[in-house]
């Protein structure tokens, strides 16, 4: 199938079969002669936004002192090896790292709001807004960091921004304290009236990417026969081949084989799942892997796909759902993750649920390895990206909302530097953080959520103040 005829391949390119689309990766092809490779990168920084529930060991005072979260030392001299971040470590140079941050729009304001942490926090992250206390239709919150992002860049792009994540999101109508279960479901808002739904299955991501003008129906038709994708998109493969360079035919291939490998991959859990052995989440879909590791790795393969075919640049990801009590990897404490929070102040259990938030961060260097090791521009995808990693609540045990955890990983198109631990001053809103990152972005945004200022994301001294606006 031959579906070009200009002298040079449009970035909006794909190749097209029946019941697929698959886009292509940026290749040399797409860019006439005189046109510097480079240059393909300009304005197109890709972000996700990760959320990761019950805060952390280090927000405790006994964490806080042994350095279980954020490092002894701000600046660039900062030391990982106590910290939850070690595994971080080869990724230094991309790592900005601000702590002593607060999300005070997730604490009670009032008496019938005590004790209702864990259903505001999830809403709060990404809009650092006020949740609505209510059961009913009428919610509101803020518009969250990724869609502000996706108002100014998402049109850009075939798929605007998604949303993902790994617990079950179905809890519909109100949870406890008169809180409706959606600010729990979501961490990403539209605007502060319109939650927007997560995904938790890879195979409707895979199908979202690359079944774009494609019917549900051809979709299944194509599962049943146990194909894959290629297998529809082989004629204009070969095609487009012939007419490449070598490298673009080399870059082309290993994008291809990456798509294959995670399409395979997904196969292969459903295989399992319907196979009628018992299950460890009986009530997840059938491409759910039972793995939270698996599960969580082939998401992160999904988005870098993504982001190497320019489907979209905008992902916000919910790793994990508030009061799950989940048991973790072999490398994790083995007790359920909401009961290992709640350690009492106990020494020994701060040390057993920082066991929890270290698994957590040593599968992030997965998602930048693969970011780094691709191609973008005259960089790599993690040179024009922002990943946010953090969380609304801080010491879980105590339900309160100071000293969250938050780093950023990624230069974002060159707007950071990384290789900085920014240590804020004390009462400073995570909001004052997340603003300079929207900024970074090249969003023209004055304030967000409680925002009192603005820190200096690539300040390499001793941040003590927030820099007032």
């Amino acid at each position: 199938m031959t579906f070009l005829t200009q002298k040079h391949l449009s970035r909006r390119a794909a190749l097209r079969g029946i019941g697929a689309t698959v886009a292509l990766p940026f290749l040399d092809a797409m860019l006439p002669a005189s046109t510097a490779y480079a240059k393909v990168a300009d304005g197109k920084v890709r972000l996700i936004a990760l959320e990761m529930v019950h805060g952390a060991a280090g927000s405790t005072t006994y964490g806080a002192k042994m350095n279980l979260w954020a490092p002894a030392a701000s600046g660039r001299a900062f030391d990982l090896t106590p910290t939850a971040m070690a595994a971080l470590e080869p990724y230094r140079d991309y790592l900005t790292i601000v702590s002593n941050t607060d999300c005070r729009n997730a604490e009670a304001f009032s008496a019938p709001e005590i004790g209702a942490d864990h259903f505001r926090s999830a809403a709060v992250f990404l809009t650092q807004a006020k949740p609505k206390q209510t059961q009913g239709s009428d919610v509101f919150a803020g518009t969250s960091f990724d869609q502000i992002v996706a108002k100014q860049y998402g049109q850009d792009t075939p798929i605007p921004s998604m949303q993902l994540c790994i617990e079950n999101v179905d809890q519909a109508g109100g949870c406890s304290y008169n809180y409706s279960c959606v600010y729990t479901d979501t961490i990403s808002w539209a605007s502060p009236s319109e939650p927007l739904p997560m995904i938790r299955d890879p195979r409707s991501v895979f199908d979202q990417l690359f079944g774009v003008g494609t019917t549900p129906e051809a979709r299944r038709s194509r599962r049943k026969d146990d194909r894959s994708i290629l297998d529809f998109v082989a004629e204009s493969v070969g095609d487009l081949k012939g007419r490449l360079g070598a490298a673009d035919r080399a870059r082309l291939t290993e994008y291809l084989d990456d798509v294959r490998e995670i399409e395979r991959r997904i196969q292969k859990v459903e295989g399992q799942n319907s196979s009628g052995e018992s299950r460890e989440l009986p009530g997840a879909p059938i491409g759910v892997p039972d793995s939270w590791e698996e599960h969580v790795k082939l998401m992160f393969d999904l988005q870098v796909v993504a982001f190497a075919s320019d489907i979209t640049r905008n992902f916000a990801f919910k790793l994990s759902r508030d009061v799950s009590n989940r048991v973790f990897g072999p490398t994790s404490s083995q007790t359920a993750f909401h009961t290992a929070s709640h350690h009492q102040e106990r020494e020994d259990r701060i040390r057993d649920f920082q066991k929890i938030n270290v698994y957590h961060v040593s599968l992030i260097p997965y998602l930048l390895g693969k970011l780094k090791a691709t191609p973008d521009g005259d960089g790599n995808l993690l040179d024009n990206s922002l990943v946010v990693y953090g969380s609304a609540m801080g010491n879980s045990n105590m339900h309160n909302h100071k000293r969250c955890p938050l780093f950023f990983a990624g230069h974002a198109g060159g707007a950071l530097k990384g290789g900085l631990h920014i240590k804020a001053a004390d009462g400073t809103p995570m909001a004052n953080a997340m603003l300079p990152a929207l900024q970074a972005l090249g969003v023209d945004i004055t304030s967000f959520g409680d925002s009192t200022g603005t820190l200096d994301l690539n300040r390499a001294v001793d941040t003590t103040a927030a820099v007032e606006a």
